[in-house]
């Protein structure tokens, strides 16, 4: 017997199997999101990678930037990775200037901060809260996090790549705002599914799920 929540995976854009098949390893429910009334059903969503000035367009298209804007501020639980990072952050760096988010993580985030395709990288990342060693980040067209406002957890750095660090030392690839995570790197893209397991037990906190 458990709570079972069911995940819905942003099915826009992005890698949306390999998010499905990690929220399912972790014990929930997965489902692609496309519709509101999909959107409606579901207890917490991913927004996967992808190119974050589309991924809005995109919603619009679907009609789905509202509603899921409505979702964000009545609470439901949310991770983004990547581009999904950029479009949960409430200022965006380097973006286009009709680019939208959703303000859900009072952060500022810089686009493609790691540089471009053939500027990725994999590194080992300490997360807060996750037992088992080093995460094995994967980082494509990565963002990083530049600030972070009031209630902002910071879950993971990583020292690579130029520019600003803060005062602990790396850049912020990895953050906590209440109901709401991200990370720059991409976790679904490995068998290691400790990243999905920490959200979908966010998801159940919230009381979210059905019991089996």
């Amino acid at each position: 017997m458990g709570i079972v929540p069911e995940i819905g995976v942003l099915a826009l854009q992005g890698d949306v199997v390999d998010h499905m098949r990690a929220v399912e390893a972790a014990g929930a429910r997965a489902v692609p999101v496309r519709r509101e009334s999909e959107l409606d059903s579901v207890d917490g969503l991913v927004i996967p990678g992808g190119e974050s000035t589309t991924m809005s367009k995109l919603l619009a298209v679907f009609e789905l930037f509202e509603p899921l804007q409505k979702r964000l501020d009545a609470g439901m639980p949310a991770f983004g990775s990547c581009a999904g990072m950029i479009m949960l952050a409430d200022e965006v760096l380097d973006g286009r200037p009709d680019q939208r988010s959703f303000g859900a993580i009072p952060m500022t985030v810089r686009r493609n901060a790691f540089g471009r395709q053939v500027d990725s990288f994999e590194a080992p990342i300490d997360l807060e809260g996750m037992v088992g060693g080093p995460f094995h980040g994967v980082f494509i067209r990565a963002p990083w996090v530049e600030r972070v406002g009031e209630g902002v957890e910071v879950l993971g750095r990583v020292n690579s790549g130029d520019g600003p660090a803060d005062e602990a030392g790396g850049r912020i690839v990895a953050v906590r705002a209440g109901a709401c995570m991200a990370t720059s790197f991409h976790p679904e893209v490995t068998p290691d599914a400790r990243v999905h397991q920490y959200f979908v037990d966010m998801v159940r906190r919230s009381g979210a799920g059905a019991v089996e």
